[in-house]
């Protein structure tokens, strides 16, 4: 061990959850692994590896160095680069598929690909009210009709993205009824090279539980895999049985007895009551754990739920275990996750730290697991997932 603290990732969670959403969509639809962002914190090769395992053939990243790792480790599906414009030789290299909005990127795609005697395809991504990337609806037959015109340049798919699945399903279906008008016109339009769209996306995680309909030929699920979901809502959980994947671990550095009236931490924002047993922990804001949870944030120790109190500090946290006079020095402390103790089975949940930093589950994902060395635990063997 190199570090007190330790992100744990559970790959046997993560390929069952992948199941669990390939089950959900049922057949005829693939399931593209959105693994950017080093897989929302959890390690992108690992977690690619560990879902190529139980049956994944379409991955997506945000970066073409991303996607490069990927091929580098072995992966041989399908790679969409959500932000891969840049770097035309890199993308015939590796074969990876650039998603695309402009007609001044495709232009020089398309030189590069002519000068290497290759055809690159691409997958066209349409605002349909995301205001993030991507082109109008409205623009979509111009747009595709000048691809049509540049040599070694290929349409291998369409996509978009919905802004709030995950709270508005009349807004969503809306969106979703727009993409098929723009599909359904491109697949007639003349002078189309392919004739069709091979590949339709425009569901992420929130839509593959919520609105079937947009399903289409593939969906791109991302907090899902890793066992968040996009709405915390009874009716989420009803649909689609998840598993948590990350865990945060760190371990009781020092245990002190201080009188009452004793000041904690910086700016002294806790003051002790009453003679209180404290246990430092060697994890801070350094670590993901941000100094927003000051005041709010509780962990696991032997099962029980302490408060941290006082700031959190760049490297350390002060923990009141007053009411768990077990405790020892070495003691394991579950920042996120479940913990088996005495007196039972506590567990920390990403959308309660995500509720005390006042931010979402995505950004606690990223913030742990990009900050804190990683174990990983639980693959599925061969055996059972052929079993």
């Amino acid at each position: 061990m190199t570090s007190y603290n330790r992100v744990v990732i559970d790959l046997g969670a993560l390929q069952a959850n992948f199941l669990a959403i390939q089950a959900a969509v049922g057949p005829g639809v693939d399931v593209l692994a959105m693994v950017k962002s080093d897989a929302y914190g959890h390690g992108l090769l690992r977690s690619a590896l560990s879902l190529v395992t139980v049956g994944a053939t379409h991955f997506g990243v945000a970066e073409i160095d991303e996607g490069i790792a990927l091929r580098q480790a072995g992966v041989s599906g399908s790679i969409v680069v959500f932000l891969g414009w840049d770097g035309a030789d890199e993308l015939i290299d590796y074969r990876l598929t650039p998603v695309v909005f402009d007609l001044g990127v495709l232009k020089r795609l398309s030189a590069r690909a002519v000068a290497r005697q290759v055809r690159i395809g691409v997958q066209l991504k349409v605002d349909v009210g995301m205001g993030r990337f991507g082109i109008l609806p409205a623009e979509v037959p111009s747009f595709v009709a000048a691809l049509g015109d540049l040599p070694g340049i290929y349409l291998a798919g369409i996509l978009s993205h919905f802004p709030m699945a995950d709270s508005d399903d009349g807004v969503t279906r809306a969106q979703n009824t727009i993409f098929v008008q723009v599909v359904d016109a491109l697949r007639s339009q003349p002078g189309m090279k392919t004739g069709q769209v091979p590949s339709v996306h425009i569901a992420n995680s929130a839509a593959v539980m919520a609105c079937p309909e947009s399903h289409h030929d593939l969906v791109r699920p991302g907090i899902a895999l890793y066992g968040g979901y996009p709405a915390d809502d009874a009716v989420c959980r009803s649909r689609l049985a998840l598993a948590p994947v990350m865990s945060f671990l760190t371990r009781v550095l020092q245990l002190k007895e201080v009188p009452a009236g004793y000041g904690v931490s910086y700016g002294h924002l806790h003051v002790t009551t009453r003679s209180t047993r404290l246990a430092v922990l060697p994890v801070g804001y350094a670590d993901g754990y941000l100094r927003s949870l000051t005041g709010h944030a509780q962990v696991l120790i032997r099962g029980q739920r302490a408060p941290v109190c006082g700031r959190i500090c760049m490297n350390a946290c002060v923990v009141d275990v007053s009411a768990i006079p077990e405790v020892s020095v070495g003691d394991e402390v579950v920042l996120l996750g479940r913990q088996e103790g005495p007196m039972g089975v506590g567990e920390i949940t990403v959308d309660e730290i995500a509720g005390w930093m006042k931010t979402i589950h995505y950004e606690v994902m990223c913030l742990f697991g990009n900050s804190n060395q990683r174990e990983y635990v639980g693959e599925m063997s061969e055996a059972l997932i052929a079993g």
